[in-house]
Formats: C-alpha cells, structure tokens, sequence
C-alpha cells in the first residue's frame, strides 16, 4: 500500500487506516473481468482517514457529515459503494485504544442491528452506487468471510442487519434509523422533489444512534436551493466561524476559475487538478509529490469533449470541472461574484458612505419578501450588508412578519456610525418610513434622488429605463472588478438568486418566479446603493484631486 504511513505527530486519531486494510482485505474492484482487489488511489485513502477521525480525548468520531465532491467519472461511485460495505461489517466503531494507544474499531453489530442506507431522489440515480456496491459483496472474499450476507438485486441481507435504497418519500423514512447513508448526486436534491426533506430526515435519524452520512454531489448551480448547495452554505459558515459544529468534512476541489477551455494547455492543467489521482494523464497526477502514476479518466477525450460544438460549455465546466457556476438565466455567475470579494476590507467608522434599501411587508401567501439594508464606500466602492431580515423555514416562519422596528434602528444606527452623504431606497410599501427619513436626514444628504424626494428611488413603475441603466452599470461594475464585496452569504445568494429577464427597455431582475422563497432583495439594495455611489462620483465626492488630495465629506 505505498499510499500508506503511520500518523504524523499532531495529527488527528483515525480509524481510516483500519477501514482501508478492511476495504483492501474483503472488498473486490467492480467492473472487472476477474477478481481485484479494491484498492483506493492516494486521493481516496486521504478521503477516508480523514472522514474516520476521531476525538483525541473522548475517541469518538468527529465526522458525522461528509461531502465528497468531485467531477464525473472521477470514481465517486465505487468508493462511496466501498464505505458503504464497510459501515455495514467493518470496523468502523471506535472501541477505545490498544497497548500502543492506537485506535481499535469494531462493527455497528457489536453495538446495534446495522441499516445501511443507499439514498437517492431516483431510482436510476441509486444505481451508481448500488451497482458497484453488490459487485463488491458478489466477487469479493467477504461473501466467504461472513456468513449469512446475501447481496440481493434490491437489498442486501446482513449476517445482522440489511442494506438498502431508498427513492421513498422522507416522511415513510422517520422510523428507520440508519447508522450510515449514502446521498448520491444531491446537486439534484430540491425542495421539489422531496430531496430536501429525505436529507433532513435521514440526517436526523442518523444523528439519533450516532450514525453518519456521507454525500457524493457534482457541481451544483447556485440558486436551485438543491441540497449540496445548503451543505455548501453550511461548510462557509463553519469556514467563517459563524457556528460552533464543526462535524462536516467538505471535501469539493474544482479547476482554478482562470482555466480556459479555448486554449488546450489550460484546459488540460484545469482536467487533471480537477480529477486529481483518476487522471490518466502521462505526467501522473498533480496532488502528489512524486506523483502518482496515470489513472483512468480519459483527459484527452475531455478536451475534445469541450471542443464539441454540440455540447453546452456551461454544463462540461459544470460536469468535468467540477466548477460552480450559474443558472443559464443568472444575472451574475458565481465565478464574477466570487472574483471580487473582499471579506477581509473593513469599513470603519466616520468614513462616507452610500446606503441602499429594499424593503417588504407581509404577504398573503407564499414566503414574505426580504428586507435588506446595504452599503457602499464611496472611496472605493466596497459593498458590505448592514442587515436583511428573510423570513425563517418552517414553523418559526408561519405568519412571520418583517421587524419593523429592527430595521429604523439598523437604519439609525448606519447613520449615526457612518458618515452617510447619499441613500436610496425603493418605497414600496415602506413610502411613511422612507418619507419619515427624508424629514429626518434628507437635509444632511450631499446625494439626492430629486430635490422633492432626497431618498425615494422607485426600482417599479414607469422608470424602467432609470432601472435598466442601475442594473447595467451594477453589472458592468463586477465584471470589470471596479467594485468589491464583504462576501456576505446572504448578500451572495441574493445576488446568485437574480435572474435576467427581458423587457421593453432591456434587461432587468426578477426571481426565478414570482412566489419563489429564493429571495432577491439583498441584490437590489446593492444596486440602489452603487447607483447612489456613481451619483457620488458625478458630484465629486470621494475623487482624488491634483496632488493627491481628497474632496472632503462634511
């Protein structure tokens, strides 16, 4: 196993090292013409060391969601199908250490009857891991070794316990209470198709006996609200240290954003660190230091794949790059987004500003629209969200209401932190609060909307073309990265949830349909608040003058 070395000082406890011996000993290669063993490229085995690491001091395992993201025919499948067998007879429970204090694991039959569950919102979609998965069990010595374990077409009798699929409904799911699951190509899990609510559920019932589940998606498109798209949400904000669990290995790796399929030599660099140690490239691998020999997945047959007029270069980035991109309507992509964050800019207090308002009230049905406040240095264009109030999921969302009195105080508080020369804000159903400012601050406001409204900016009605020039130059401002972001989550995805739609005076946003819950609002408070910075910029406040010197904002 020359992937295989004892643990440097430092590191993390793990069960992997047995698992993979486990795996290697019993379990056959699938798609062969004569028994191999399954031995896992250095990729996978690192994969899964870290996935069965445990706590140092209480030595359980600290894994309990998994992601393992990677482009197609990289050999997702087959590994996932290889864990699978292992959740469900090898040692993967931790039973304390040995004399020489390394890990000692056993099988979930020592602790409880095993379900192993193989999930999917389709049954064809199940197929890519059942069908390595009975290969595995029907060739390999663990038929012989275990008695009593029959892999059947549909399900697999366990000397104790069984493995499944699962395409039912989440709700016929509450009482089964798998100790591992698979979720195969959960870029595709929506709301719509119940993939969700399975997600949920499963996890639940897992977390239960201290079970783990472990997710296998492509590239999602942002906006979709799919499953892998939450976990990803989920793995930033464990990135950001805006939670405490820290339970998830998300594993996503995906060619630089600069790759270029036009041009062969960027296209192949991008192929091969997309699809790592699989990638049959003559030069071997690029992860590894020496790296390791050619795998299987064809990069010359990609090439030709992208050059293909016939297929859609979004989709080949998406599937074989592995890169996140956007919906084909998206106003903005995420790679352009992503390009000009700047989480690490600070705005400090006293300095001049611009803010842009959105505002909403409660709907009769369907999910209430966001309120969002944003805003934007004058200096250099920084974006950065001072606050938006989305309506919660589930239950704590029902006849939910904006907090009215949140949103004047988060208002007050910009004006008193910030030097604020210039606010917009859309009235709609906010005209007495936005009227209410003006009185207020309107007098203080170098910027105005008009002489009569300092602040009103109306994105409705018969100011289309008003909008449509807003909208362009917000555009135009990210793609040629003339201004940066805070890299907001919630700023992000409202502005990733926009899509383009045609009118009579050009292009303008909208959500994907009127009573989606994928909210936009966030992305239109930033536009008010660009439009009322290029507003700045024409008075010339913020510009440098000759010998350096700066318009001052009093």
């Amino acid at each position: 196993m020359p992937w295989r070395g004892p643990e440097e000082p430092g590191e993390m406890p793990t069960l992997g090292w047995l698992v993979l011996d486990w795996i290697i000993e019993y379990l056959a290669a699938p798609d062969r013409a004569d028994y191999e063993p399954f031995i896992p490229t250095q990729e996978q085995a690192e994969f899964i060391v870290r996935y069965y690491e445990l706590h140092p001091g209480t030595g359980k395992r600290r894994i309990r969601r998994g992601v393992l993201s990677r482009p197609r025919g990289w050999g997702k499948s087959p590994l996932l199908a290889a864990v699978a067998c292992a959740e469900a007879l090898g040692p993967v429970v931790p039973a304390g250490w040995d004399a020489d204090g390394e890990p000692v694991g056993r099988p979930w039959s020592d602790v409880r009857t095993p379900l192993v569950q193989v999930a999917a919102v389709s049954e064809d979609q199940t197929q890519n891991t059942w069908a390595p998965l009975l290969e595995m069990l029907r060739v390999g010595p663990v038929i012989d070794e275990y008695p009593g374990l029959e892999p059947l077409d549909t399900f697999v009798n366990l000397p104790r316990g069984k493995i499944d699929q699962v395409t039912s409904s989440a709700t016929s799911r509450k009482g089964n209470k798998g100790v591992f699951a698979v979720f195969d190509q959960t870029e595709e899990w929506t709301r719509s198709n119940g993939g969700v609510r399975l997600a949920q559920v499963m996890r639940s019932n897992a977390a239960k006996i201290g079970g783990t589940t472990l997710e296998s998606p492509n590239a999602y498109i942002p906006g979709m609200g799919s499953v892998a798209e939450d976990t990803a949400a989920f793995a930033k904000a464990i990135a950001d240290g805006r939670t405490r669990e820290d339970g998830l290995l998300y594993d996503h790796r995906e060619a630089p954003p600069e790759t270029d399929p036009t041009d062969r030599e960027s296209l192949v660099a991008g192929l091969r660190y997309a699809y790592g140690d699989s990638s049959d490239h003559e030069d071997g691998c690029v992860l590894h230091d020496p790296p390791c020999a050619p795998g299987w997945s064809p990069i010359d047959r990609l090439v030709g794949d992208f050059w293909d007029t016939s297929n859609d270069p979004q989709v080949m980035r998406s599937d074989f790059l592995n890169q996140i991109t956007h919906a084909t309507d998206s106003w903005i992509s995420q790679p352009e987004w992503a390009s000009v964050a700047a989480p690490e800019t600070l705005v400090r207090s006293g300095e001049a500003v611009v803010l842009g308002f959105d505002g909403s009230r409660r709907r009769s049905r369907g999910v209430t629209d966001a309120t969002a406040l944003v805003g934007c240095r004058v200096s250099d264009g920084h974006l950065f969200l001072l606050g938006c109030w989305e309506q919660p999921d589930g239950p704590f969302g029902q006849d939910w209401e904006v907090p009215t009195v949140e949103v004047l105080a988060a208002v007050d508080d910009a004006f008193r932190d910030y030097k604020v020369v210039g606010m917009y804000a859309d009235p709609a159903r906010w005209e007495g609060h936005v009227a209410s400012w003006e009185a207020r601050y309107g007098r203080k406001l170098r910027v105005k909307s008009s002489g009569a409204h300092p602040i009103e900016w109306w994105m409705t009605g018969g100011r289309a073309s008003l909008i449509v020039r807003a909208l362009e130059k917000f555009h135009g401002a990210v793609v040629d990265s003339e201004l940066t972001h805070d890299g907001s989550s919630v700023l992000t995805r409202h502005v990733l949830n926009a899509r383009r739609r045609e009118s009579r005076s050009g292009l303008q946003i909208a959500k994907e349909h009127p009573d989606s819950p994928r909210k936009i609002d966030a992305a239109v408070a930033a536009v008010l608040a660009w439009q009322c910075r290029v507003d700045a910029l024409a008075k010339g406040l913020g510009k440098k003058q000759r010998g350096g010197r700066v318009v001052v904002l009093r």
